[in-house]
C-alpha cells in the first residue's frame, strides 16, 4: 500500500491507494437543468473528495443565501457567470478518488451554444455519463451527445435519469426512457450502454444506494465507475512522436547540440531504435533521450521529451519521428468528420487553417458529404451549409501533404481543429475517417 500525505494549508487528506490502482476519465453530459453539476457535487461530497475548506465555503455560501442545504453544484461552477446563470459554460475538471480507482471528471456544458465544449471534454475520456432529466425524457441534446460520444471513441456509456425524486422514483418512467435510449442507441456500434436511476439532489443510487428505489437491483453510480475496465488500443508496436520544437544550442558549454521536442502520441522509442522520419521517409536512430532534464533510456506514449538522433538530417516542426513498422498515411486530402463550433455557418469557397499535430497548415473543405440528423442520427445530404452544432463529413484539401491516421488508431494523428483566417477563432473539430 501507499500512503501519500498532502497539506495544504488547512487541507489535509490522506490517500491509501494500491500501487497498480488505474485511472478513469470520464465525461459528463446532458441538456440545461438535468443536474451534472450536482451529481458531480454529489458524487465528490459523499465519496469524501473534497477539502474541509471546500466545505466550509459552500456552507457559509448557503448561509447566506438562507438556503437549508448547501449547493453542491457549486463545486463544479467555478465561473462566476456560471454561478449567476445557473449554467455551466465551460468545462470544469475535478479530480477524486477511492481505494479502487482514481477519477478525473470532465463537468461539460448542457446549453446547446456550448456543444463544441462537450466535444473538448469527451475527447480525452474513457467513459461517458449522460443524463436525462426524468421529466423530460430523451431530448435533441441527449441525442447529439450520445452521437459525440460515439464518433470520439468512446466504448462505454452510462445513462443516468436523474431527478427520479420529482417522478416519484417511477419505475415505469425510468424503463420507458431506457427504451427509448437503446432504440436510438441501436444505429450506432456502442459496446456498452448501462442506465441508473438517480437523484443527485438526495444522493440516492450515486454512492449510497437508500431507500427509495428498491426496484432497482444494479449497481450504484460509483461502483460502476470503480468497475468499468479501461479499453486502449494496442499500439505499443506502432510508435509515433510528432516534432513540436527544435534545439539547438551551440556554445563554450554545449557543442553542436541538436534535439527534437515534443511528446509521444503512441507506442515507445528506446534509444537504439531504428525511426522514420516523415513526411520525408528519411531513417536513421535514436542515439539519446531527455525526459524532464535528464537522459533515460526510453519514452512512453503521453510523455515529452527529446529525441536525439544519429544522423544530420533536416528535420523541422510537424514532422513525425515513427518508428520503422509504422506507416501512417501521407496526403494533401484527408477525408474527415467535423463538428462546426462557429456562429458563421461553412462558407466553401473561404480558405480556412488546419492545426493538425504540431502543424498548421492552409485548407479548402472540397465538399459536404453529408450530415448526422440528430433527431435520427442518420445520415441526411447536403448542400454544403454546415451550421453551428452541425456533424457532417466533408472532403478537405490541405496545402501541403500531412502525416495522418484514423482517428481510432491514433488520436493525436487522427485529430485537427479548424481556425478562421479573419477572426483567428476555432470553428470546427474534426476527426478522421
Amino acid at each position: 500500500m501507499v500512503q501519500i500525505l498532502w497539506k495544504i494549508k488547512k487541507r489535509k487528506v490522506i490517500f491509501k491507494l494500491k500501487d497498480s490502482i488505474g485511472i478513469l476519465r470520464f465525461a459528463t453530459a446532458g441538456s440545461v437543468d438535468d443536474g451534472k453539476s450536482t451529481l458531480i457535487g454529489r458524487l465528490l461530497y459523499d465519496s469524501k473528495g473534497i477539502f474541509s475548506d471546500q466545505l466550509e465555503a459552500l456552507e457559509n455560501d448557503s448561509k447566506l443565501k438562507n438556503q437549508k442545504n448547501i449547493d453542491l453544484a457549486h463545486l463544479t461552477d467555478g465561473l462566476k457567470d456560471e454561478r449567476e446563470q445557473g449554467i455551466t459554460i465551460d468545462v470544469a475538471y475535478r479530480y477524486f478518488s477511492t481505494t479502487k480507482r482514481k477519477f478525473i471528471i470532465a463537468d461539460t456544458p448542457g446549453h446547446e451554444e456550448y456543444t463544441r465544449n462537450m466535444f473538448t471534454g469527451a475527447s480525452n475520456s474513457n467513459l461517458a455519463i449522460i443524463l436525462i432529466d426524468s421529466r423530460k425524457g430523451v431530448l435533441e441534446q441527449s441525442r447529439r451527445h450520445l452521437y459525440i460520444s460515439y464518433l470520439l471513441g468512446i466504448k462505454d456509456i452510462i445513462v443516468a435519469v436523474n431527478k427520479m425524486d420529482l417522478i416519484e422514483y417511477s419505475e415505469k418512467k425510468f424503463f420507458s426512457i431506457k427504451n427509448e435510449f437503446n432504440q436510438i442507441a441501436k444505429k450506432l456500434s456502442i459496446k456498452s450502454i448501462k442506465f441508473i436511476p438517480i437523484s443527485a439532489l438526495h444522493g440516492d443510487m450515486i454512492v449510497k444506494r437508500r431507500d427509495n428505489l428498491p426496484w432497482y437491483k444494479g449497481e450504484t453510480l460509483l461502483s460502476m465507475l470503480e468497475n468499468t475496465v479501461v479499453h486502449s488500443n494496442d499500439e505499443s508496436s506502432h510508435s509515433s512522436f510528432p516534432v513540436q520544437l527544435v534545439s539547438r544550442v551551440d556554445n563554450d558549454e554545449i557543442n553542436d547540440f541538436r534535439g527534437y521536442m515534443g511528446m509521444t502520441a503512441s507506442g515507445e522509442f528506446k534509444i537504439g531504435d531504428k525511426i522514420r522520419i516523415l513526411p520525408g521517409k528519411k531513417e536513421s536512430e535514436i542515439k539519446n533521450i531527455i525526459v524532464s532534464g535528464s537522459n533515460t533510456n526510453k519514452i512512453t506514449k503521453n510523455q515529452s521529451g527529446t529525441l536525439l538522433i544519429k544522423d544530420e538530417l533536416q528535420i523541422s516542426r510537424g514532422d513525425t519521428v515513427t518508428s520503422l513498422n509504422y506507416n501512417p498515411r501521407i496526403d494533401s486530402t484527408i477525408s474527415a468528420q467535423i463538428c462546426w463550433m462557429s456562429d458563421e455557418e461553412l462558407d466553401p469557397n473561404k480558405k480556412y487553417l488546419i492545426k493538425h499535430s504540431n502543424k498548421i497548415s492552409k485548407i479548402l473543405i472540397k465538399e459536404v458529404v453529408d450530415k448526422i440528423n440528430i433527431e435520427s442520427l442518420e445520415k441526411i445530404q447536403s448542400e454544403d451549409s454546415i451550421k453551428m452544432n452541425d456533424i457532417g463529413n466533408v472532403i478537405i484539401k490541405v496545402q501541403n501533404d500531412i502525416v495522418f491516421d484514423t482517428y481510432e488508431s491514433n488520436k493525436v494523428l487522427g485529430s485537427f481543429i479548424i481556425i478562421d483566417t479573419d477572426s483567428n477563432n476555432t470553428v470546427a473539430a474534426g476527426i478522421i475517417n
